[in-house]
């Protein structure tokens, strides 16, 4: 009795459903929330980037860019906590397969940040945006794919 699960998620919101095949019937087991993936960075972060000093011939004050904004942060945080529970599922045999529907940006994210054991399971990576979709949108694009294999 395989059992699927597919993983439709984005910055702010990640949702995971169940295929039992015993009754094919599709639910939602697991909604994550990331209400900071939706922010902008002056929300999460009011305070002035860091400073640092030049010596030398000229003496100036130079602005300490961030190579990660803070939505950014707080978004690869989220996608770590995806990961890791997808992870802890595995160990557990709760699942036999995975679809992984993200926007590009965020899928990048998921790839980066699930564990070798969890990519061998993965199935398919769809790239879209369905973390918002009602269950019968996810359940045709999964069809559509499943038909392709």
């Amino acid at each position: 009795m395989a059992t699927t699960w597919i993983l439709a998620a984005d910055s702010a919101r990640a949702r995971i459903f169940e295929i039992a095949s015993r009754d094919k019937q599709c639910r939602e087991i697991e909604d994550f929330l990331n209400p900071d993936g939706r922010s902008q960075n002056r929300e999460i972060n009011a305070d002035a980037d860091g400073r640092y000093y030049g010596y030398g011939a000229q003496y100036r004050a130079f602005a300490a860019g961030q190579k990660v904004t803070p939505v950014e942060h707080k978004t690869e945080l989220f996608s770590k906590v995806v990961g890791r529970y997808l992870d802890k599922a595995r160990a557990q045999h709760r699942y036999d397969k995975l679809y992984v529907i993200a926007p590009p940006e965020f899928l990048g994210l998921m790839r980066q940040n699930l564990t070798k054991e969890v990519q061998k399971l993965v199935a398919d990576e769809i790239n879209k945006d369905l973390s918002t979709s009602d269950m019968s949108e996810i359940e045709r694009c999964i069809e559509g794919r499943r038909k392709l294999r």
